[in-house]
């Protein structure tokens, strides 16, 4: 697994790289991701924030488009881009739909056995890549980690933070999320994801990967902000308000879960990089506390 540095580019006093290593979570393939160290990493391990992109997206989309690397330079925070699937697997059918399959991996680990070699999204994030950054040896404190995504990877964020709450790891300090996938086990993206990639099908997703679901679980104290535009053609799809409904009735208050509504914003990265200071600053508050 080690890691080969495919280029590199100083951005705000800090580097924008991008590596590439044979993923074990991906059935061998391999994958590539982009890290962002802002300067202060020079002087010691400095905290990570994950971006996880949408359908059909890249380890590029966030990096390129974001708008985030001004603000976690400022900040000191590191900002780790992964891929959205395995690429190259090879399995039939993945690159048929723009949905599911190659750009669409869900950020689940596979049950069905046609899937369940590839397709490990949940695994690759949440324990290969810090693994396989820490044994590289830079400078990144795990200890002090957050998330955060769009769409599908707003599914992936909120999940991958529940999860690790209910799990009690207590992996990650916070949680953020533009346009998320907030119920997929009712709605078509999710539906199509979790009857392929899951032996229990929509079932077992609305159990292990469904945020709506998934809050009204959790009793302790949660970090989350959630934004959404009202001019998303893609809100059938989203459900903020079903996961904020289920959020207040589990006790969570408006410290703890935030969901903001914005006045004539789409899905696009136009509407990302216009809030993507607010999301910086509101990890920075867990991660450097």
């Amino acid at each position: 697994m080690s890691l080969e540095k495919l280029s590199s580019n100083k951005h705000y006093e800090g580097t924008l790289a991008k590596y590439k290593f044979r993923s074990a979570a991906l059935g061998d393939t391999y994958t590539q991701f982009n890290l962002f160290l802002p300067a202060n990493a020079a002087q010691g391990k400095v905290p990570v924030l994950v971006y996880l992109a949408g359908l059909t997206c890249t380890e590029d989309n966030g990096a390129q488009k974001g708008g985030f690397m001004r603000d976690a330079a400022a900040q000191g925070i590191a900002l780790l881009f992964p891929d959205t699937s395995p690429r190259g697997a090879g399995i039939d059918g993945e690159d048929v739909d723009w949905d599911f399959g190659s750009g669409a991996g869900f950020y689940v680990n596979a049950t069905n056995p046609k899937w369940s070699k590839h397709y490990n999204m949940l695994s690759h994030v949440t324990q290969e890549l810090p693994q396989v950054l820490e044994k590289a040896g830079l400078p990144l404190d795990f200890t002090r980690q957050s998330i955060f995504g769009h769409s599908m990877g707003g599914h992936g964020a909120l999940t991958v933070y529940l999860a690790s709450l209910l799990s009690g790891m207590k992996q990650y300090r916070s949680a953020s999320a533009f346009s998320p996938i907030c119920e997929p086990s009712e709605v078509p993206w999710g539906t199509k994801a979790f009857s392929g990639y899951l032996a229990g099908g929509v079932a077992e997703g609305k159990n292990r990967y469904d945020a709506t679901a998934m809050i009204g679980k959790v009793k302790g104290a949660v970090n989350i902000l959630v934004d959404y535009g009202t001019a998303d053609n893609f809100l059938y799809q989203l459900h903020p308000e079903r996961f904020l409904e289920a959020a207040r009735v589990a006790g969570h208050d408006e410290v703890q879960v935030r969901v903001r509504k914005q006045e004539g914003y789409d899905h696009s990265y136009y509407f990302i990089s216009t809030f993507a200071s607010d999301h910086i600053h509101f990890h920075a508050n867990f991660l450097k506390a």
